[in-house]
């Protein structure tokens, strides 16, 4: 064994111990980081509108911060934006994280000399948990790529813009420089397609161990590396061993997976966001992601049946249930408060707390009352092609209010990699898995409200054609699985995809 393996064994049992020990106290661990929070930004301009001297309790917090997403706080973030000083936070953020926004064009998310550390030992924890458990740590001693954003900064008011994952980048550890992939020039390339080629070229001969991205993107990634060698990527990469995964859920791309790599390997699910790293898998045994309870933030959550309530309750993690869709609410040490990240999450333990990302509270289709989430949707057409050799690259779906005759209908857009012989038959099965799975879904149904879901198919590499057309290829953006309109549907048509 190697000095570093041996090390990181060590270390990975340290880290055990403390996840434990604060895991196992949830209530009075986030009590403890509201309490934090508040005794810290008390003299910002946020902090002295909302009564943070006064506020003693979670039921004074509640009262005094309401729920926002990024549009209610913009009038704030465009005042950090222009260089003021304790507005949200004490100080000036370290960093912006720039992501795609909604009706205010770009967010720019800050990250502060306190948040950022938790975004780089989530990660760093993530994988120590992950050698304790399995006693993998062969990893460490081969070569890592993560395939990112484009590392480049611009300053602006004396502070770096960036994407997240590019951020993160200026932060990898001294000891894994050496292991990690690609090279700082490769990731500097802006062109995804270019990006790509380059990566696989610098890669193709590489003692290759651990591998991290978003799915579709690895993908993309691993049929060039099998064009250009010939090979499975397990025979290329024998001693690849592990796949970190985070922002789309993992499991509608298992199957596609393990045919380009030819053998099962670990998966681990992260849940970084640039609002805070809020989860990752602990284990490989258990269901859902560690909620991480002592990482800056405190939670709050909203069901997602209540959320558009005039004043829906709060939830704290001492009073939620398994099973509930809930959306996630932010409160960190960068000064977002009563933040509506826009994520619906579900509780699969509560000993410790772990979750799964089950959708976006904006992403759901709901045209007749159905509210049908992402979740849903995956869980349906997983459990369709389950003991099948039907594979599928991509899909989304969106409601079809106006048909030419007949019913409406979900119309569902699939990119296969081997199509069933029989596609009506195959809908019918995805549509009566959703039945199964959505009751309002079913009650349509059976009512003849709506008549059984439709399927179009999209041609190969259509999804990764349709991302390029609106500027989206790449990086950290993915295709919505769900929309409650046909902005991607029409689209999709439009561009002959389908």
């Amino acid at each position: 064994m190697t000095i570093k393996r041996f090390l990181t064994k060590i270390y990975a049992g340290i880290v055990a111990n403390k996840t434990k020990k604060w895991s196992s106290n949830p209530v009075k661990t986030q009590e403890k980081v509201l309490q934090n929070l508040i005794k810290t930004a008390k003299s910002t301009k946020f902090g002295k509108n909302h009564n943070f001297d006064k506020i003693k309790t979670i039921a004074d917090f509640q009262s005094n911060v309401p729920v926002k997403d990024y549009e209610g706080l913009k009038i704030y973030v465009d005042e950090v934006v222009a260089g003021k000083e304790d507005i949200l936070w004490p100080g000036k953020p370290l960093y912006f994280a720039k992501t795609s926004g909604t009706t205010s064009g770009s967010k720019y998310i800050p990250l502060t000399k306190e948040s950022m550390p938790n975004h780089i030992n989530a990660a760093k924890n993530a994988l120590l948990l992950y050698a304790n458990e399995t006693g993998n740590t062969e990893f460490v001693d081969g070569k890592m790529i993560f395939l990112q954003g484009s590392p480049e900064l611009t300053m602006q008011n004396g502070i770096n813009i960036g994407r997240l994952s590019g951020i993160t980048a200026h932060f990898v550890p001294s000891y894994l420089q050496s292991n990690r992939m690609p090279s700082w020039e490769t990731n500097m390339i802006n062109d995804w397609e270019e990006k790509v080629d380059a990566i696989v070229d610098e890669t193709i001969n590489e003692d290759m161990r651990l591998i991290s991205g978003i799915p579709p993107w690895m993908v993309m990634y691993f049929e060039k590396l099998v064009e250009k060698s010939g090979k499975n990527i397990g025979d290329l990469f024998p001693k690849f061993s592990l796949f970190i995964n985070g922002g789309v859920a993992y499991e509608p791309y298992r199957k596609k997976f393990d045919e380009l790599i030819g053998r099962q390997i670990d998966v681990l699910e992260l849940y970084p966001a640039s609002e805070g790293f809020i989860a990752f898998q602990d284990s490989q045994k258990e269901d859902g992601m560690l909620l991480l309870l002592d990482n800056g933030m405190f939670y709050e959550f909203i069901k997602a049946t209540e959320f558009y309530n005039e004043n829906p309750k709060r939830h704290t993690i001492g009073d939620v249930e398994l099973g509930i869709n809930y959306v996630l609410i932010l409160n960190t040490n960068a000064g977002l408060w009563g933040y509506n990240i826009g994520d619906t999450i579900v509780f699969t333990s509560t000993k410790p707390y772990r979750i799964k990302v089950s959708g976006r509270i904006k992403h759901f289709i709901s045209a007749f009352g159905e509210h049908v989430i992402a979740k849903e949707v995956e869980d349906s057409i997983m459990q369709t092609v389950k003991n099948t050799n039907i594979k599928i690259n991509e899909f989304t779906v969106a409601p079809q209010i106006n048909p030419k005759s007949g019913l409406p209908y979900h119309e569902w857009f699939i990119e296969f990699e081997n199509q069933p012989e029989n596609i009506e038959g195959f809908a019918k099965l995805i549509n009566n898995n959703l039945c199964n799975f959505n009751s309002y879904y079913n009650d349509l149904i059976t009512g003849s409200v709506l008549k059984n879901l439709e399927i179009r198919v999209v041609e190969k590499n259509g999804f990764n054609n349709y991302m390029k057309s609106i500027g989206k290829l790449g990086g950290q953006n993915k295709t919505p699985r769900l929309a409650n309109n046909r902005d991607i549907a029409d689209k999709l048509i439009s561009l002959n995809l389908c």
